[in-house]
């Protein structure tokens, strides 16, 4: 078996399985000046080449015979694993079932049958080179293209944020705001890009917007609730409140102080996934948070360990006019 060198980045890379060592050197003459080589002898080694050097390889070519699992599953691993990878299914049987079934799921770019045409075999795999050149091309820019839209997520989602609390409170009233990505900010959450494969950007649109109204009600209605609830009480009586409203099984109370026993239920509305529903324990977290801005009060947090814990805090006195769009551009490069 040769390997490509770890030590350098290598020019992109063919694999050839197989398990007849006179087939391996055969195709090493006959294509190592178009690429580098790499050759196993089962499906079992050639997944474990894919793993270790999938970004170097470009096209992989396996024969469908061998001992143990047939090169058709390997070729279904490589689409399902690493689809930028052009493959292709080489045999001297006619197994006409298979080969049609592999075509069908999209495990394999070409056929070729043995024995090789070495002229034919030749411009098949410089196709497939070709090819392969294109589609890092072509994901290099999706990648860019994907980046922005994620940005904008991030972006939309914060500056729903800020638009939810001044419609239930009033305009001019950032503290919630800050407390609420402080918090999501201390809690790592991060992770919010879609998946691109199922839906386009009017997709996306659609989802943020029915997820938006959704948890924004939910703010709304647990506001409401606690104004009805705790009538009379104020910022001293904020850890008590913020407790109850969350429950045990997200926060613990622990004298003056509230531990986050679950971190990542700070930060729910910019984290998780396009479509994916809020928590009602978090729209509790942020209609606390409202509520603490109506009596006075403010939070501060620390991150302790693996948890988050989160006191009594002074109130700034006043926020900069550009306060939300650093924000944006804190969570955006982080993104």
């Amino acid at each position: 078996m040769s390997e490509p060198n770890a030590n350098q980045a290598p020019p992109p890379a063919i694999l050839f399985v197989d398990d007849e060592a006179t087939a391996v050197k055969y195709f090493q003459r006959a294509i190592g000046a178009l690429a580098p080589v790499v050759t196993a002898g089962s499906v079992e080694e050639g997944k474990a080449l894919l793993e270790a050097h999938a970004g170097s390889l470009a096209v992989l070519v396996s024969d469908q015979r061998m001992p143990g699992e047939y090169g058709n599953e390997l070729l279904r691993h490589a689409r399902e694993r690493y689809p930028h990878i052009v493959r292709i299914l080489t045999t001297a049987y006619s197994e006409l079932d298979q080969t049609v079934e592999a075509v069908n799921q999209g495990q394999i770019h070409r056929y070729i049958k043995k024995p090789w045409d070495i002229t034919a075999l030749r411009m098949e795999l410089k196709q497939a080179l070709e090819m392969a050149g294109l589609r890092k091309e072509r994901d290099q820019l999706l990648r860019e293209k994907l980046s922005v839209l994620q940005t904008q997520t991030v972006a939309t989602r914060i500056g729903m944020i800020h638009a939810l609390c001044a419609s239930l409170i009033g305009p001019g009233r950032f503290q919630p705001v800050e407390t609420y990505l402080a918090g999501t900010e201390l809690a790592g959450a991060r992770n919010i890009e879609p998946d691109w494969r199922r839906m386009d950007y009017a997709d996306l649109v659609g989802a943020e917007s029915e997820r938006s109204g959704t948890f924004g009600h939910a703010v709304g209605t647990q506001l409401a609730a606690l104004r009805t609830r705790h009538a009379g009480r104020g910022a001293a009586d904020a850890l008590q409140v913020v407790a109850e409203a969350l429950g045990d099984s997200t926060v613990r109370r622990e004298g003056e102080t509230v531990v986050w026993t679950s971190p990542s239920a700070l930060g729910e509305f910019l984290a998780k996934p396009v479509g994916e529903a809020v928590s009602a324990q978090h729209a509790a977290w942020l209609a606390s948070l409202l509520w603490l801005e109506e009596a006075g009060g403010a939070l501060q947090f620390t991150r302790e360990g693996g948890t988050i814990a989160c006191r009594a805090g002074a109130r700034a006195a006043s926020f900069s006019t550009d306060r939300l769009a650093i924000w944006i551009e804190r969570f955006s490069e982080s993104a």
